[in-house]
């Protein structure tokens, strides 16, 4: 069994203002996303300037954050905020729900791109390949606030989480780990090598969408449910999975769709 490091969730204190790490890491995946945007931006489009990407990065800042959030309470735990609604404001705390967030990079990704002349699966296509350095490092964020733990195990790698995370103390799968190689670190190196040569328009966002619901739908098997939603069905299957599904599918679809339509628009990466 592995010890948990006892990271204390505030980087940084300073009076009142309280840093915490978890914010911290949504700093680092979009000023990482944003250095990496900058290196593929002349072969997305030489005529786009580090000002209009800047904007992009900020509108879909922007739709993580509050579609994160909105998914969160809608999806996950809607009852406890509509009787609390202060509760919404409490992003340092965790609540941030993934399928939500990318619901609010893609509703961005259209107005910017109806603005800017660009399709909705070019742009999705450039940001795609991105996308999994926020991921990994939002699951860093959940690992150092010990939430979203897995099941009991007795694999050696197992942890015993703080008290006040899980008061039974038992050794459990560091789930948030799995997430963090698999959405992170995994889905970073396929999309990313991926994206290197011309793809038709869709693909690469079709192989985004395809496997992170692969990846996220297995790491559910050993990772606990919301404790206010539990298993939704059969005993195992959690709304991770559910929202999952649709992701798979229709990651397939677009990829099906890219290869198989005809002459299309490619895109040129480094």
């Amino acid at each position: 069994m592995l010890a948990y490091p006892q990271i204390d969730p505030v980087a940084l204190a300073i009076g009142p203002l309280k840093i915490h790490w978890y914010g911290l890491m949504y700093l680092i995946g979009i000023g990482s996303a944003w250095l990496l945007a900058s290196r593929r931006l002349n072969d997305f489009d030489p005529t786009w300037t580090k000002e209009k990407l800047s904007d992009l990065v900020f509108w879909t800042a922007m739709g993580v954050i509050v579609g994160g959030r909105l998914g969160y309470v809608l999806f996950y735990d809607l009852e406890a905020y509509i009787a609390n609604p202060l509760l919404i404001f409490e992003v340092w705390k965790g609540g941030m729900a993934f399928h939500g967030g990318l619901l609010g990079v893609m509703l961005a990704t259209w107005w910017f791109g109806r603005r800017n002349g660009k399709s909705f699966f070019e742009l999705m296509d450039f940001i795609a390949p991105l996308v999994p350095i926020g991921l990994g490092a939002g699951r860093i964020g959940n690992f150092i606030n010990a939430e979203l733990w897995g099941k009991p195990t007795d694999v050696p790698w197992a942890m015993v989480f703080p008290p006040y995370s899980d008061p039974a103390q038992l050794a459990r799968h560091p789930s948030q780990l799995y997430q963090f190689a698999l959405e992170g670190v995994a889905l970073f190196i396929i999309l990313w090598a991926f994206s290197r040569k011309p793809r038709p328009t869709m693909a690469v966002s079709g192989m985004f969408a395809l496997f992170y619901g692969i990846f996220r739908f297995i790491v559910e098997f050993v990772r606990v449910p919301d404790a206010q939603l539990g298993y939704l069905a059969w005993g195992w299957l959690t709304m991770g999975q559910v929202l999952c599904l649709p992701m798979i599918l229709g990651g397939l679809a677009l990829i099906w769709w890219a290869y198989n339509r005809g002459p299309s628009v490619t895109r040129t990466t480094p």
